[in-house]
């Protein structure tokens, strides 16, 4: 017998909202029917999962402005498998990103000093809310991949001599592999294994506000190839390199990566910001093999609510998810409710965080990016496997999985302008019938 488990998201009064077939409405005579195919034979990746960013700000939100009931609410909410949304992939920045309180990386030294060695060495400012919370976050789901990111290397490394703009400066490639080293032994040493890394956030940009650094692909090319590659094999790391970890619009920047560096990378991270997710599949076929991650989008102010912030996520998301990722990782956890804290000197923020803590009435939102997250995560979990799923109409967009347990996963999304009828066919067996409305979100969970 046939069982479905169902959510669905009509307006911020309906968000990921428990719904049972007797609940559906009949398929109605005066509208187009869209027809959406499952094919459980062909199959295409295997998923790690979904997540966010446990920046300096996040962590520090929840882990000391929530009270320990809060804290504990929201952790489960956001990562246990069954009395949550079983987030399972996390994102750390490697020292300071723009959303920080301070501006720090691991290896900090006065003006003019160098620390070759790197006898100053230390991960002390995570172990304050970043571990504590990752570790919080792993034991509530056992299946969570940790992913780590640097928005730049310490200053005394670099052209600027800050961790504000500049570049890697050649003489100290080395030393930076063992930057990399000694985060992955340090955080292993917490009961934390990092499954990935990249070795430069964003890479083409140069902020004047926040840290950041310029790597051109060549120049991460030859990090990876000669410095960092060959460190994880020396230490016996298995962590794997993914390159580039920027916008869509630049393809030819990972390409560049891939064909100087072949086995030394592991594959390719992407965000949002530029460009279409067709880019992934651009880059997946031309190097077979290479993994597919999506590994920052944020949500903001500069999409207003529901219709276009909600529809964003999901329209966006199944696109990343077409296109050959495995994972889908949007930005902050937490923001409080200036979007903030941001890094001394940034300016005004408009990110918007998967939950919203107020620092002021310490109240505890969740935000429309954990409902569109939910969609994907609660019922699509590790190791699934996306299978083929066709849609009669482009204007309902459709992404499907097998979990390991046999049961299918499948998110819709009506991205048209009127109510559909729509019918799911796995193979020639019809599943399922209802109306989808405009802009509604839909997730069922199909086993037997």
């Amino acid at each position: 017998m046939t069982t479905f488990k169902m959510y669905k998201s009509t307006g911020e009064d309906e968000l990921f909202v428990s719904v049972s077939s007797d609940q559906w409405q009949p398929l109605a005579p005066e509208l187009e029917t869209t027809t959406i195919h499952l094919n459980d034979q062909l199959t295409y990746q295997e998923m790690d999962g979904f997540g966010a960013s446990f920046t300096d700000s996040s962590a520090y939100l929840i882990n000391q402005i929530l009270s320990e009931e809060q804290r504990e609410e929201v952790m489960t909410r956001l990562f246990h498998p069954e009395k949550g949304i079983g987030l399972s992939v996390i994102r750390n920045p490697m020292g300071a990103s723009d959303y920080a309180r301070t501006v720090y990386s691991y290896n900090d030294m006065p003006e003019q000093q160098t620390d070759p060695e790197l006898t100053r060495f230390s991960i002390m400012h995570d172990e304050e809310d970043v571990i504590p919370l990752t570790q919080k976050a792993l034991a509530l789901n056992p299946e969570l991949k940790l992913f780590a990111s640097p928005w730049s290397a310490p200053g005394w490394m670099k052209t600027s001599g800050s961790m504000i703009t500049g570049q890697l400066k050649t003489e100290w490639y080395p030393v930076y592999a063992e930057y990399f080293v000694k985060y992955i032994q340090g955080y292993r040493e917490h009961g934390l294994p990092i499954h990935a890394i990249t070795p430069q956030n964003e890479a083409l940009y140069e902020p004047g506000h926040y840290p950041g650094m310029l790597m051109p692909a060549e120049a991460q090319a030859e990090f990876i190839k000669n410095h960092l590659k060959p460190a994880f094999v020396r230490n016996d790391i298995q962590t794997k390199i993914l390159c580039y970890d920027h916008n869509w619009d630049q393809p030819d920047y990972p390409l560049t990566v891939l064909e100087q560096v072949g086995e030394a990378v592991d594959g390719v991270a992407w965000h949002w910001y530029g460009g279409d997710a067709s880019a992934q599949t651009k880059v997946y076929e031309a190097f077979a093999g290479k993994e597919v991650h999506f590994t920052e989008g944020s949500g903001g102010e500069w999409i207003p609510p529901f219709e276009q912030a909600f529809s964003n996520v999901m329209r966006t998301g199944i696109q990343i998810l077409r296109n050959y990722s495995k994972s889908l990782v949007l930005w902050n956890m937490a923001l409080d409710e200036n979007n903030g804290p941001t890094v001394p000197g940034f300016g005004r923020s408009t990110c918007r965080g998967i939950v919203q803590v107020n620092q002021q009435t310490k109240e505890l939102t969740y935000t429309l990016d954990y409902y569109a997250l939910a969609h994907f995560s609660a019922l699509i979990r590790p190791k699934a496997v996306r299978i083929e799923s066709t849609s009669s109409d482009h204007a309902i967009c459709s992404v499907a999985f097998k979990n390991v347990d046999g049961s299918v996963a499948l998110v819709l999304f009506n991205d048209g302008d009127g109510t559909g009828n729509v019918q799911v066919k796995l193979r020639d067996d019809t599943l399922m019938k209802f109306q989808l409305e405009s802009k509604s979100a839909l997730s069922v969970l199909i086993k037997g």
